[in-house]
């Protein structure tokens, strides 16, 4: 009895499996999949239903009507009241195979809107076009969801894309508790989640941004103030992206200062913490700090000061985050002071004339300290050659 109840379902399941990989449409080798279900018990229904998911979502989000603004295509001409239209579609250049607008023209003739809520609706226009422009690069699976502060596109389930405009909207409103008079969203704005599907999109997009030569650090989500600000992650459950959108969200709102990397940094890594938990690290605080010993020397701690260490495709990488988180979670013990601080920031010096005035401190002198080193004035970051 048992043995025919055991039969019975194995014949259901691979039924079933085999039902729907007649459905999916663009799967490729489906005979041979039909052939795993059948030939191969188990292992084979097993592998067949996980490589299906992907097909299967694809067909979902095609199949459904797009909702919101994605409903028409991009607009052609922008419009505000009292200046000429802009032509939009003649200043769009494809970089990679995507679309990005001239926003110099753009800003440009934003700047001709005198009615600062005119203007403002005109921006919001013009992001919206740009990603339905987008939208219609990226394929028919994309689609575009609008939502009160966010827009989210993506080929995410409805249900998931609205999850997660909803967590842009409460994350920017945590944020600002959390950052308080340094944190701030452009008025009327709408912040800009960009999710691809997948390791290689997410590359082949930020690759635009990133210059022609050198290699460059992995990355899980990036903040991009071009143009139209946005943040760009790879597709994945929202377990996985909340911690990413609430760090590249601080970055978001700190952006009107133009502050040094490692601050802005520091700032973003103890805000997504404090928002979205610490990830497990591999390494034990004791093995961090040996890492730390042996990584950090006058060359190193100069690449830290400038920023460049942030790029670096060794440990260099994973220390200079945590060397930012480290000196900000110190300096912010007073918030108040280390708001000043902040406030105060210049990138030429990367910090070294406001930590004196406001944190009554040498970044130099303080980070020798933290690394058992001895006083040494190559620590002390040098200030860049030009302007801010």
């Amino acid at each position: 009895m048992s043995f025919l109840f055991f039969a019975a379902c194995l014949l259901a399941v691979n039924v079933w499996l085999t039902v729907r990989v007649r459905r999916a449409t663009n799967l490729d080798h489906r005979g041979m999949h039909i052939a795993m279900v059948w030939i191969t018990p188990f292992i084979g229904a097993l592998f067949t239903h996980w490589h299906l998911r992907p097909y299967e979502r694809k067909q979902e989000v095609q199949a459904r009507p797009p909702d919101g603004p994605s409903v028409a295509g991009p607009q052609g001409l922008l419009h505000a009241r009292g200046v000429t239209p802009f032509p939009l579609a003649h200043h769009i250049v494809a970089l990679d195979g995507f679309p990005f607008p001239d926003w110099q023209a753009v800003n440009t003739w934003l700047d001709t809107i005198s009615n600062e809520d005119d203007r403002a609706d005109a921006r919001l226009q013009s992001h919206r076009s740009w990603l339905l422009h987008l939208r219609d690069v990226l394929g028919p699976h994309f689609w575009l969801h609008e939502a009160e502060d966010a827009f989210v596109l993506s080929s995410l389930e409805q249900n998931v894309a609205k999850a997660a405009a909803r967590y842009v909207s409460t994350t920017r409103a945590r944020i600002t508790r959390v950052l308080g008079k340094l944190g701030q969203f452009p008025a009327h704005g709408k912040s800009v989640l960009l999710v691809l599907d997948d390791e290689d999109w997410y590359y082949h997009y930020v690759a635009v941004f990133y210059p022609d030569q050198g290699e460059f650090a992995l990355s899980g989500g990036m903040f991009i103030d071009a143009g139209c600000p946005h943040f760009v992650v790879r597709r994945g459950d929202l377990a996985t992206i909340e911690p990413v959108i609430a760090h590249e969200l601080t970055h978001s709102a700190l952006a009107h200062l133009r502050l040094p990397l490692w601050i802005d940094e520091g700032i973003a890594v103890n805000t997504e913490h404090k928002l979205a938990g610490s990830m497990g690290s591999l390494y034990t605080p004791q093995e961090i700090r040996e890492k730390h010993l042996r990584f950090w020397g006058a060359t190193e701690i100069q690449q830290f000061w400038s920023g460049e260490s942030f790029a670096r495709t060794d440990d260099g990488n994973m220390l200079s985050y945590d060397l930012a988180r480290t000196l900000v979670e110190q300096f912010g013990k007073s918030w108040d002071t280390f708001e000043l601080f902040v406030k105060h920031v210049r990138r030429i010096d990367a910090g070294t004339a406001a930590a004196a005035e406001h944190l009554n401190l040498d970044l130099g002198a303080y980070v020798c300290a933290l690394f058992d080193r001895p006083l040494s004035a190559d620590w002390a970051p040098r200030p860049a050659i030009g302007g801010d």
